[in-house]
Order: structure tokens, then C-alpha cells, then sequence
């Protein structure tokens, strides 16, 4: 089976598919509001099975991710959940996977159309070591939930994965704004089942005969994005490193031996500050759309007296990363912004995605013997920031003023 193909999900009444990096799960399936309701009161099943999934079985299989990644997961017991990075030798992350061991087999979890990456690289650091890798994504499908599943589901597999985020692991740190209490995520419960691939429809059939509905993606992301909890798909660019996005606290613990990319770890959590840092926005409803993922963040110096030409001209502080409608906060979003933005700048987004598309149709016009196509109308959203990452993260030893890497001149 291709790990690229759509979910038969899809094929229920009501599916809508999603887009994007989510394209081959349902959106939602008829009512996105009732369906997030449900999932946020442990009343609904959500499909992933378009994530991928890699095991690392043989009996060196710990102690060896333990010496590739951010994580020590070396005598991590059987059934119990963590997360780990591969970073490249900036830091910069390549890869993050969801943990979990059976007791005989490690099980990575993570973004669909990562899983044959990740493989290929893991197979290229065996070496001489008792471990086998492989790319399962054809085979598992995943479930995710608020709750943990009711047992022996059609096609289920023995190992379930929760969510440590938002809680402090082992050799972690906070770079968060917020105490463990405050913590938006606080209340964040997440949970990962794998099911056969072949038996996806049967479980979940199950699982509705037992009261649980289906939600769609839709769902999920908006209490992710509330939860302020980052995902490998969305968060993370090419220059993405753990501190920007907070996951020191459940990615990477500080104390454990080298592995690649450890030094800038260390240098930006004792020495400096990560170059950018995750805020949540809180955007302006009264459009009655949404901003695109990938449009620009404005700090204008006075947001009520901008008008759109000068708004136009604003040069961007950051970018959204993942935008949903919550249920009870309405429009939300996450963003990466620069380092120095004040957090107490009112923000506005620049949304050009509905432009583009408009430009391209007023082409098609003007290549069919039409003139003076239409100039395209940006559409901006006022944006209410909450730290996520304080700007003064990091140890901030000897570069009180320090950014990712710099040295002096």
C-alpha cells in the first residue's frame, strides 16, 4: 500500500478532505464545530492515518537512539511515552517522533511523508549495532484521541502513545512565559493508538458502536494550537531549532551525552537566546475567514490608525505557522516571530493567499484578450499576541544580548 494514499474515511458521509500536509484525512465530516466539542470532551476518534510510523527493533535499540538524538531513552520502560529530535549539526530539527516501547520494539510516530526519511536515515547510522529499522507506514494506521480508547479494538496493536506536553520530563527546561499552572496546555490530554491498517474502518466502526463520533483534523488542530503545543509539520522550518518552539521541555533533555546538533543546544541555553520565539495569537473574527498558514505578522507602530497601503509597505517580524477556529476562543493561531518584537506590540496579519489566487484568475483573463487586471486586495487580521517562548530565554551567560551562534567580531 502507498503510504501517500487517501484515508477510506473519506469515503463517509459528510467527509470533507483536508489540505496541505493533512490532505489525504478528512477536514471534518459535516460539522466541525460539534465535532471539536466532542473530541475536547473525550467523545470522538480523530483519523491520522496518514502519519507515518517506523519501529527500531533488536536489543541495542535504545541505548542506540539515545546516542543519535535529543532524548535519553535508553532505559526507557516498556509502554511508557516520550518524544525525541534529530537535529542536523546546527541544531536545526530534522525530525521529531512520538516514543513509545513494547518491551521489544520501538515505535516513532510521525508526520506522513517523513516516514521513509526517517527510515532511510536511521538505516544509515546503523553501523555495526543489533538494531533493524522499518518504514511500517503501510501496514499501521494511527487514531488519535483526548482519552485513551477503549481496549481490544479490531486491528489494535499492542502499544498506545499520551502526550508528555506539556510536562516537564526528565533533563528538561521551560522557556515558557507561563508557570506549569498557567500553562494553557496544562489540561492538554493527547492520545495515539495503532491500529492494522487494513482493519481502520472496523476499529472505528467499534468505536462508534461504543459512542464515540468522528472528528476530523479540523478538531484536533484547534485544541492543539490552544494547548500551544507545536507540531513537526507546521512549526518547524529549515531554521527551527528546540528552544524557538519550548521543546526543551519535552524533546530534549540537557544532561544526556553528544549526539548531533548538542552544541548548539548548549550554546543557546547557556550562553544566549534562540533567534525567534512561538507566540499564540488571538485574530480579529469580524472577516469571517481565516489567514492562511504562511502569511506574514506585522508589528505596525499603531495598529488602529494603519490603513491597508501602509500596512502593504510593513515589513514582516514573523510568520503564522497554524491558524484554526476554536470553539470557545474563535480565531487562533500560532506564530514564529523575531526575538525583539515587544510582546506588547498589537500585531497584525497580512493574508496574501486569496490574492494570489486572484491574480491568477485575472491573468487568465488577460491572456483571453481582457486588460488592466484587477490589482490584488490583501486581506489583514489585528492580532493579539501571548507568549508562548519569553524573549529573554536562555541563560543568557555572558551574551546578555546574544542570538543563535553569533560570536563575537
Amino acid at each position: 500500500m502507498s503510504t501517500e494514499s487517501t484515508s477510506p474515511l473519506l469515503a463517509r458521509e459528510g467527509a470533507v478532505a483536508a489540505g496541505g500536509v493533512d490532505a489525504a484525512v478528512a477536514a471534518h465530516y459535516g460539522d466541525p464545530t460539534g465535532e471539536q466539542r466532542a473530541l475536547d470532551q473525550g467523545r470522538a476518534v480523530v483519523d491520522l492515518s496518514h502519519r507515518a510510523v517506523v519501529t527500531v527493533t533488536g536489543p541495542d535499540r535504545l541505548s542506540w537512539l539515545t546516542t543519535l538524538s535529543s532524548q535519553q531513552v535508553a532505559s526507557l520502560p516498556a509502554g511508557q511515552s516520550t518524544e525525541l529530535l534529530l537535529l542536523d549539526v546546527s541544531g536545526r530539527i530534522e525530525h521529531d517522533a512520538a516514543v513509545v516501547d513494547d518491551g521489544e520494539t520501538a515505535w516513532l510516530i510521525t508526520e506522513g511523508g517523513h516516514g521513509a526519511q526517517l527510515a532511510s536515515w536511521l538505516e544509515s547510522m546503523k553501523f555495526m549495532l543489533r538494531v533493524e529499522i522499518a518504514d511500517r507506514t503501510g501496514e499501521v494506521a494511527v487514531l488519535g484521541s483526548t482519552t485513551a480508547l477503549p481496549q481490544d479494538l479490531p486491528g489494535e496493536l499492542p502499544v498506545r502513545w499520551e502526550d508528555p506536553w506539556p510536562r516537564l520530563g526528565p533533563g528538561a527546561a521551560s522557556y515558557a512565559a507561563v508557570d506549569e499552572v498557567d500553562h494553557p496546555g496544562s489540561d492538554w490530554s493527547w492520545h495515539l493508538t495503532l491500529v492494522e491498517r487494513p482493519r481502520l474502518t472496523d476499529a472505528v466502526d467499534a468505536l462508534e458502536v461504543q459512542g464515540l463520533r468522528l472528528a476530523g483534523v479540523l478538531a484536533a488542530e484547534a485544541l492543539r494550537i490552544a494547548s500551544w503545543r507545536p507540531r513537526l509539520a507546521t512549526e518547524v522550518d529549515e531554521k527551527a531549532i528546540p528552544h524557538e518552539l519550548d521543546l526543551i521541555r519535552t524533546a530534549v533533555h540537557l544532561e544526556k551525552g553528544c549526539y548531533r546538533g548538542q552544541e548548539t543546544v548548549a550554546r543557546v541555553h547557556n550562553l544566549g537566546h534562540p533567534p525567534r520565539r512561538l507566540v499564540f495569537l488571538h485574530l480579529d473574527g469580524s472577516e469571517h475567514t481565516l489567514p492562511a498558514a504562511g502569511s506574514a505578522v506585522l508589528a505596525p507602530a499603531d495598529v488602529d490608525a494603519a490603513t491597508a497601503d501602509s500596512l502593504s509597505s510593513e515589513r514582516s517580524v514573523g510568520t503564522v505557522t497554524s491558524v484554526a477556529r476554536h470553539h470557545e476562543m474563535g480565531p487562533i493561531a500560532l506564530a514564529l516571530l523575531k526575538r525583539r518584537v515587544d510582546p506588547e506590540a498589537r500585531l497584525v496579519v497580512r493574508d496574501t493567499s486569496q490574492a494570489e489566487v486572484e491574480v491568477e484568475a485575472e491573468g487568465k483573463v488577460e491572456a483571453e484578450g481582457a486588460s488592466d487586471a484587477a490589482t490584488p486586495v490583501q486581506t489583514f487580521y489585528a492580532a493579539a499576541q501571548e507568549l508562548i517562548v519569553r524573549p529573554d530565554a536562555g541563560k543568557t551567560v555572558g551574551r546578555p544580548q546574544g542570538d543563535f551562534l553569533r560570536g563575537p567580531r
